[in-house]
């Protein structure tokens, strides 16, 4: 299903996809594998949208159509509703309309929603902060050159897989609940783009100097994750985001980076990754880092400018886990592994849909 996968917007007669009959006991295999690639299919096509169509409040409309579809509950919050996320509202004001939305979808199994005994709370929680930011030019810190900006729109590939992933346990109903948090916002160059030297509060309270406007993706998921943190009682908090270019540079593009300081978690999560064709390496948190993230103006500055480690997928990390608090976090950099340059296997060229089958596999292990 997946090597077959197309999308375009000609006009001329679609190319024709074929039918697949397969003949199997294995029905509960079947049943996740088809899930998991109808998942893919929606998340690649969230990533190939073009961005004069794919805008914020275009997100929350998709949002809210698998949520009517699959069951589950969403909340979608704009304006004067997300004051408090202060990165989400620095990054996406710089495009105003329709401006930055925040969208939070909910999944508990439906045999205990539907009964009277309130069992929900005994189960594990899981939540999925993805980077939603629909275009990203770089803001004022303009990316150079040009042509790095045309796959850029693949820059909300964390939130597409997210979603992706929710829709998928929905089908499978797993004993477990599932929170997705989709941060959504265009990085443009507007009147009203932040700047660098600017100072913004972070969800929760934390100031932060703005260095670099086209570091932008971590200040939206900080938000993301110290919202979780502090309502939704996560015991596992994972976020997964197109983040660093420097990921792809130490990894190249069959594996993600993975950061986490649960190692039995990044084992459970590395096994998983080899099965389900979505690989990841795990990556140090290397505190003697940190210092690059102290700010002379604010608590902390976000683009790890005070030195010069050359570590920019590892800084990165260290910035989101301020926001955490003690959960059990899985930072996923899907920079190199969100976009193919070219058909290989059963990823097409461009999005690929990363993080789907990793994060489904890795939720029904728990259940």
């Amino acid at each position: 299903m997946l090597g077959a996968y197309t999308w375009n917007l000609k006009t001329t007669t679609p190319v024709e996809i074929p039918t697949f009959t397969i003949a199997t006991n294995e029905v509960e295999a079947l049943a996740e594998a088809n899930a998991s690639a109808e998942a893919l299919v929606l998340t690649r096509d969230l990533i190939h949208t073009p961005s004069n169509i794919k805008s914020p409040l275009w997100m929350a409309q998709q949002a809210k159509k698998v949520a009517e579809s699959k069951g589950l509950s969403i909340r979608v919050l704009e304006g004067k509703e997300i004051a408090e996320f202060g990165g989400l509202v620095a990054v996406g004001m710089s495009s105003p309309n329709p401006g930055p939305r925040f969208i939070e979808l909910s999944y508990i199994p439906k045999k205990i929603a539907k009964s009277k005994i309130k069992g929900a709370a005994a189960l594990p929680h899981v939540v999925i902060v993805g980077k939603g930011i629909t275009y990203d030019t770089g803001g004022v810190s303009l990316k150079r050159p040009y042509d790095m900006m045309a796959p850029m729109k693949s820059d909300m590939a964390g939130s597409a897989a997210a979603l992706g992933a929710i829709s998928a346990i929905a089908d499978l109903q797993p004993n477990i609940r599932v929170t997705v948090l989709m941060m959504c916002a265009e990085n443009a160059l507007s009147g009203t783009s932040q700047r660098p030297s600017d100072v913004i509060t972070q969800y929760g309270g934390t100031t932060v100097e703005i260095i670099n406007t086209d570091a932008e993706g971590r200040l939206v998921l900080a938000d993301g994750l110290a919202y979780a943190d502090k309502n939704l009682d996560p015991d596992y908090l994972v976020d997964i985001a197109t983040l660093t270019g420097a990921a792809t540079l130490g990894l190249g593009r069959q594996y993600a980076a993975m950061y986490t300081r649960d190692n039995k978690l990044a084992t459970s999560l590395k096994a998983i990754s080899e099965t389900s064709g979505e690989r990841v390496w795990h990556m140090p948190l290397v505190d003697d880092y940190a210092d690059s993230l102290e700010s002379d103006l604010a608590d902390l500055n976000h683009a790890a400018d005070k030195r010069d480690y050359s570590a920019g997928s590892v800084t990165a990390a260290l910035y989101l886990e301020h926001f955490v608090g003690d959960r059990k976090w899985v930072h996923l950099d899907i920079a190199g592994t969100a976009r193919s340059e070219s058909d290989s296997g059963e990823n097409p060229k461009g999005g690929t849909g990363y993080g789907v089958r990793l994060l489904v596999d890795w939720i029904l292990s728990l259940s």
